[in-house]
């Protein structure tokens, strides 16, 4: 590997335009990224712009010492060999699929006289037919049950079966035929075994045509009982169509949704089969740069569907587009040797299982980023940054939040080690400043936060972030110093110049110290959480204070006029005009109202309209 800074540009004039697989190295050789593209210049040459760069492409490009290309026929065999690169590689800065839990499937024996139905998970040793992958095991005991109460193929154990002189409980219950004791024809297994394969391959609407077939054949011949138990079976497959249906879909449909936030994306996957919701499995792929939502489903789509061990479906609907969605469509299509739509917008009931899977996909995003395990990585990287003795355990950031000085807000919010206790959140209606003085309103919400914890009427935080520059940091300390509580950390955060997440500054309380964190650093992740729910919780409470100030009437706020004399001075008057163009002595007229308060009315009155 060679030595020194890579020389970029060199590198890139002799670049070929032919599509192709770049990879990056480090000085000591190893993989930091992976990427493909439809022209190799002018995809590399992007990371070496002068500007327009996320912090954390920045953090990757200062760490390339070399970049070999490989070229391709064409953009689908370089999405190929991508995947390959990063399955065996497993490059930091690439997306990752972390999951190593093998799918379970449905298996169908075929060396036995009498075939079963069993649970399966692990390698497919055995000879017969395996249906799936399934979600989750779960799901594979769910159809497993319908199974029975529809087909009633055995699903007992070898060793069992042999042993049995009589029928057993599942026969008793009608959810086995019986093949053990002879209690069922050869023909008539065998049947019901094609049609749970079929059922099980997808093809229900085949099954129910065949059973339709069956029942009217038996009536003819007048075996009605036979008969009956057709139109039971028909009846059954009906119902779980009605039940679990989506409208229109037939055949194999996938729906993933995706969230990214704090330097993690949750990718949530629906599965449905021909008509029926087989289950959903969350994924949290790791990512390194600045990625946003169509970008992770470019990664996420290619190991998750090429790896081998999932189907890929017909008809794919996703929440983003991807920036390559018809290159994803072909080489998926050409992986299947079918047909593969990949879909964005859709209506009816599709619309309705995607929104529920965006729902879910942030919800446990959201549970994510508050997880124990997670948070404690977070803390940890945290309390190295700020060199701390330990891990804080709790911490309190501060925002403010006005329109041109309008009803200023002040939020406090509060982090411990579980995520945020929403039951600590206070909010601070901030009078008597000039308006718009960041400043002041700033130290007027940290003086009656901590006049009462100073009091020991509450818990102290570890950690004080104030979202601002030094001149906020200034007021905090000064704050903190007043009421002597020189315990707590405080930590400003400063939006960099671009204003985008990953560039902001961090100034320490103590020193003044500016410190840049790197964007994919835990502790940078936890900080923009925490700054951005205070930064919505103040929002929050500015326009709520400022709905009710617009909706307010013009008489509260005067001393000595409450709801009883207002009643009164616009039942004289009839509308608050009628009162503002009065003059003093006309006020005087209304019932209680001496002199003195009729003046101070009028001055109250006359002094806003000012």
């Amino acid at each position: 590997m060679a030595s020194g800074v890579f020389e970029a540009e060199p590198f890139l004039k002799q670049l070929t335009t032919r599509p192709g697989v770049y990879q990056m190295y480090d000085r000591s050789g190893g993989l930091l990224y992976v990427g493909k593209a439809k022209n190799l210049k002018n995809r590399v040459t992007s990371y070496f712009r002068a500007s327009g760069l996320s912090a954390k492409t920045m953090a990757l490009v200062a760490r390339i010492q070399d970049i070999q290309v490989t070229v391709t026929t064409t953009e689908r065999d370089a999405l190929l060999l991508e995947h390959n690169l990063i399955k065996e590689y497993h490059p930091p800065y690439n997306i990752l699929l972390k999951d190593d839990k093998s799918y379970p499937y449905i298996y169908l024996s075929s060396e036995d006289k009498w075939p079963k139905l069993g649970f399966h998970r692990g390698p497919k040793r055995r000879k017969g037919e395996y249906f799936g992958p399934y979600p989750s095991a779960g799901a594979v005991r769910s159809t497993l049950h319908l199974m029975q109460k529809v087909f009633k193929v055995r699903q007992c154990e070898e060793s069992y079966f042999r042993n049995r002189s009589r029928p057993c409980l599942q026969y008793q219950i009608g959810r086995c035929s019986g093949p053990c004791v002879g209690l069922v024809s050869d023909e008539d297994y065998q049947k019901q075994v094609e049609n749970s394969a079929l059922f099980l391959s997808g093809k229900s609407q085949k099954v129910m045509k065949r059973l339709a077939d069956d029942m009217e054949r038996a009536a003819e011949k007048l075996e009605f009982e036979k008969a009956a138990e057709y139109r039971d079976q028909l009846q059954r497959l009906q119902d779980v169509q009605a039940s679990q249906g989506i409208e229109g879909s037939r055949g194999e449909l996938d729906l993933l949704a995706v969230k990214q936030a704090h330097g993690q994306a949750c990718v949530q996957v629906l599965f449905v089969r021909e008509g029926r919701v087989l289950g959903s499995r969350t994924y949290y792929p790791a990512t390194q740069l600045e990625e946003d939502e169509s970008s992770v489903l470019d990664a996420f789509i290619p190991q998750f569907y090429l790896s081998g061990r999932q189907t890929i479906p017909q008809e794919i609907v996703v929440s983003h587009k991807p920036n390559f969605a018809d290159l994803l469509a072909d080489t998926l299509m050409e992986q299947s040797k079918r047909k593969v739509v990949l879909k964005t917008s859709v209506r009816d009931a599709r619309a309705r299982w995607l929104q529920l899977a965006k729902q879910t996909a942030e919800s446990n995003l959201d549970s994510f980023l508050s997880g124990k395990q997670t948070m404690a990585g977070r803390l940890e990287a945290l309390r190295r940054e700020l060199d701390l003795e330990m891990s804080p355990t709790r911490m309190e950031c501060f925002d403010i939040s006005h329109s041109s000085g309008e009803a200023t807000v002040a939020s406090c919010v509060v982090f411990d080690s579980n995520g945020a206790r929403k039951a600590d959140y206070r909010k601070f209606n901030i009078d008597g400043i000039t308006g718009g003085d960041d400043y002041a309103a700033m130290q007027q919400a940290l003086e009656r936060r901590y006049r009462r914890l100073s009091k020991g009427e509450g818990v102290l935080p570890d950690v004080l972030f104030i979202d601002g520059g030094k001149g906020q940091v200034s007021q905090a300390q000064q704050v903190l110093e007043q009421f002597e509580l020189t315990t707590v950390k405080v930590v400003g955060v400063a939006k960099g110049t671009t204003r985008k997440a990953g560039f902001e500054t961090l100034i320490d309380g103590d020193t003044g110290a500016e410190t840049q964190l790197r964007g994919d650093n835990p502790a940078l992740h936890l900080i923009q959480q925490i700054r951005d729910e205070a930064h919505r919780f103040a929002i929050g409470g500015h326009r709520g204070r400022r709905s009710k100030a617009r909706k307010q009437s013009t008489l509260e706020g005067i001393s000595g006029v409450g709801a009883k004399r207002r009643r009164d001075l616009l039942r004289h008057f009839g509308s608050i005009r009628g009162v503002e163009n009065a003059s003093v002595d006309e006020i005087c007229k209304v019932d209680g109202v001496s002199a003195t308060l009729a003046q101070s009315i009028y001055d109250h009155l006359h002094t806003v309209e000012q």
